[in-house]
């Protein structure tokens, strides 16, 4: 099937062709024409298989098909609410490419950046807004966007959002806006949560779910390197010195290891930027297009972080640290092998993370390889949970004797100490008079 039999309008198709976009991927060909029709959709798919568009172009021709008023303010008539700023930018920005030939405007509003552009750019009216749900339930309460126009309601990446406690903000905004509404929930994990969500969101929606929850990419290369937790840095070195990794996206778990990473990289000669919550929205997006335009070839981030990062053509994803949550493995290894390009995927794993690996194989149900052709072999030995070292530390006291004999002489001891402690603070009290006396003499 090609984008011309899903019955798209001749703008948008000009829009597809100047883009490339010859065929739709499965989850585009399932949820168009759905979407066209008007009917509400709950779609489970990972990242990188085409959900954005799949939503887009119905959302685009149902409002290109509407003329509005020569001289009516333009008023939000779709409302798309992201867990990142960088996936509110992404998303933002193919709006604008897949309506360059539509006479629609598409603003993303997001925190980590002064508001005043965005609310100067509410003022002239936009038709399309794309937001994170913290900076959008702001701008709510400070009566800069109204939501009562609104006839496309899409919450995608939600199994994050609920991850990141967001799904209170979200319930607040579908507050303002009117019930009679088409709504799509885009999901890449469908947690028994969501499922709950879609009931009190979606009125009798089609559910479209082109990969299960644990699937990975069959042209994705997986392989995991055992490594004690100290060398992990140096093997990550010895890695990127191979000229087969053109460009690699290595995941820490937190974001002081983020920068830890890039700092080590940097003094081994590596140009490598870090992208994570702590950094600002500047920094962050100045990151992610020196990596897009291959001027940085090595980005660090954390999950949160990554779930708006889409490069077109990654050689390589590095776990250096696994994920506590195994589906988040399967998210991670997902920005490569896209649009049916092959590529690679690395884990490192030391004895503490054992368990994370053999609960990431058994949701994906298949054993990752061991590479074992590396200077770095795992050593160290597991730790053993015993207490030697309290005993070592706090070694037990000897039995006492609770014979009657016994406690009668335990107590004529401790009653010899009662009496000692007076006499001896009566002795440092006549001492003290004594020097005082001599003072006034």
């Amino acid at each position: 099937m090609y984008f011309n039999d899903l019955n798209l309008i001749e703008p948008i198709q000009k829009a597809l062709t100047a883009e490339g976009y010859e065929k739709p991927t499965p989850i585009q060909e399932q949820a168009i024409p759905k979407l066209l029709q008007g009917k509400d959709l709950l779609g489970c798919a990972q990242t990188g298989t085409g959900k954005t568009a799949a939503f887009a172009l119905p959302i685009l021709q149902n409002l290109a098909s509407k003329k509005p008023l020569k001289k009516e303010k333009r008023q939000i008539k779709a409302l798309v609410i992201a867990p990142t700023r960088e996936l509110a930018i992404q998303i933002g920005d193919n709006f604008k490419k897949y309506s360059v030939n539509l006479r629609l405007k598409t603003l993303m509003v997001y925190g980590g950046v002064s508001q005043h552009p965005q609310t100067k750019q509410l003022k002239r009216g936009v038709d399309i807004l794309v937001a994170t749900p913290g900076r959008l339930l702001d701008l709510i309460n400070q009566g800069y966007i109204r939501l009562e126009n609104v006839q496309h309601f899409v919450l995608d990446e939600a199994d994050l959002m609920l991850d990141m406690g967001m799904i209170d903000d979200v319930k607040k905004i579908v507050q303002f806006i009117p019930n009679d509404r088409q709504t799509m929930l885009f999901s890449a994990t469908m947690p028994q949560e969501i499922e709950k969500l879609t009931q009190s969101l979606l009125k009798d929606p089609v559910k479209i779910e082109i990969t299960p929850v644990s699937s990975t990419v069959d042209t994705i290369k997986q392989e995991v390197y055992f490594v004690d937790k100290g060398n992990k840095t140096n093997l990550l070195v010895h890695l990127l010195k191979d000229e087969a990794i053109e460009s690699a996206l290595v995941f820490s778990r937190t974001k002081h290891g983020a920068d830890k990473i890039v700092k080590s990289l940097g003094k081994a000669g590596f140009s490598a930027q870090a992208i994570h919550g702590n950094k600002t929205q500047k920094a962050r997006q100045r990151a992610l297009n020196n990596f897009k335009q291959r001027k940085t070839k090595i980005l660090v981030a954390t999950d949160i972080a990554a779930r708006g990062i889409d490069i077109a053509e990654l050689s390589h994803v590095i776990n250096y640290n696994l994920p506590e949550v195994p589906e988040t493995y399967v998210h991670r290894i997902g920005r490569t092998g896209r649009s049916g390009h092959s590529g690679v995927a690395i884990s490192f794993s030391d004895h503490d993370e054992k368990s994370l690996l053999r609960n990431v194989q058994k949701l994906i149900g298949k054993n990752i390889p061991e590479n074992t052709d590396h200077p770095y072999p795992l050593t160290n030995k597991p730790k053993k949970k015993t207490n030697a070292k309290r005993k070592k530390r706090y070694p037990s006291s000897p039995k006492k004797n609770f014979s009657p004999a016994a406690k009668q002489s335990n107590q004529g001891h401790n009653n010899k100490k009662r009496r000692r402690k007076p006499s001896n603070a009566s002795n440092k009290n006549k001492s003290r008079g004594k020097r005082a006396y001599a003072k006034t003499r």
